[in-house]
């Protein structure tokens, strides 16, 4: 009798351990301390709404913090994935860290869905790139925008100033380049750190160039300090940032500086601004009304809104990817799960409606785009 109860307590233990296998493990690897924590804050808050349940399967949501360091995020992707055994790793908030993280996913064979808006971290989808998405608007897409816009104002010379980082040099490619094919003339370009506390002989060296406008590419409140200082030393012409600027705390610390600036941001951000008949506002107000809830009015942002659309997709692919392959079996459905969300189309979110292909893992258009003019510490939509 008490070895039947031995058998059948090892079997109840072993379906026990079968079953907790065959949770879907979710790694979320988030710059929640360091420069860029107010993108990461956001996106962790986004992340604690996300279901612990899909299609059946139970999430499991395993959580580390990159610090806003590259190092700090290789070293954490490399244990979710070796040690956790996670199916999907999602991150990191900035584009330095998910590019650093493109080895370990590649050498992984785990699908990640990054929240940078960086356009090196998806195109070309080749090598580890093939493992990799992403649900910002990539900076290519942004720079279109701007560029759009100084056109429409007819501005001839604008000058540049970003991070001195793999997002301060995506942004200076895409946006010189579109730049020079309108005609337009970047008369100073200059870089600064995230962590700087001056940036004057740089803002002295624009102001030099007299440029009809600015384009500030950098994100979170480090990028305050440039603006600023174009204002202390008295520039008149219109000053342009990213969407890597678009959330509360950038709005609190640049304060009435920023009034007048011009940022392409996520729908999701002015979602009840957009028209009634745009294909976005239903999805976009989905996130709104859910994280407003959640986090009280005027708390959007770019990075709960990227953070956000990071499930949507998982909650598309995901009973893609059960039709191939189960948990259990880690290999297989790491790259199930991988085929599936390249396989989505016409997915709406919060940052825009999602068309995966083998060449475009980031699958936004120009309906991703908003122009919103900063006014009183709130964004406005420009019509």
């Amino acid at each position: 009798m008490k070895t039947v109860h031995l058998v059948l307590a090892a079997a109840v233990g072993l379906a026990c351990a079968t079953s907790a296998q065959a949770d879907v493990k979710i790694g979320v690897v988030l710059s929640q301390t360091g420069p860029a924590a107010s993108l990461g804050i956001p996106e962790k808050k986004t992340v604690e709404l996300f279901p612990k349940q899909i299609d059946g399967q139970k999430i499991e949501y395993i959580f580390k913090d990159d610090a806003s360091d590259p190092t700090t995020a290789v070293k954490a992707t490399k244990e979710l994935i070796d040690s956790d055994k996670v199916d999907l790793v999602i991150g990191s908030s900035i584009t330095p860290n998910s590019m650093a993280m493109l080895d370990v996913i590649g050498a992984g064979k785990t699908p990640n869905i990054s929240l940078a808006a960086g356009r090196p971290i998806v195109f070309p989808v080749t090598g580890n790139r093939v493992w990799a998405f992403n649900t910002p608007q990539t900076t290519g897409l942004m720079a279109r925008a701007v560029v759009k816009n100084l056109v429409a104002e007819k501005v001839k010379s604008v000058a540049f100033i970003g991070f001195d980082d793999a997002y301060g040099e995506d942004w200076w490619n895409n946006f010189s380049k579109d730049a020079k094919a309108a005609g337009i003339q970047v008369v100073a370009s200059e870089r600064f750190n995230r962590t700087a506390t001056s940036v004057t002989g740089q803002i002295l060296h624009i102001l030099s160039a007299k440029p009809q406008a600015v384009l500030i590419a950098a994100s979170g409140t480090p990028a305050a300090l440039p603006e600023r200082e174009l204002k202390k030393v008295g520039y008149k012409g219109q000053i342009y940032q990213t969407h890597g600027v678009a959330n509360p705390d950038f709005l609190r610390v640049c304060g009435a500086d920023c009034n007048g600036t011009i940022v392409p941001v996520s729908p999701g951000v002015v979602a009840e601004q957009l028209p009634a008949d745009s294909p976005i506002k239903a999805s976009a107000m989905k996130f709104a009304t859910a994280y407003e809830g959640a986090y009280g009015k005027n708390s959007l942002s770019q990075f709960s809104a990227n953070a956000w659309d990071a499930i949507t997709l998982l909650e598309h692919a995901l009973p893609v990817a059960l039709k191939h392959a189960k948990p259990e079996d880690t290999v297989a459905f790491r790259a199930a799960l991988r085929n599936a969300l390249e396989g989505l189309k016409d997915i709406p979110g919060a940052d825009g409606i999602y068309s995966m292909s083998p060449t475009d893992h980031n699958g936004l258009d120009d309906r991703a785009v908003a122009l919103t003019r900063i006014e009183n510490g709130t964004w406005k939509l420009m019509k």
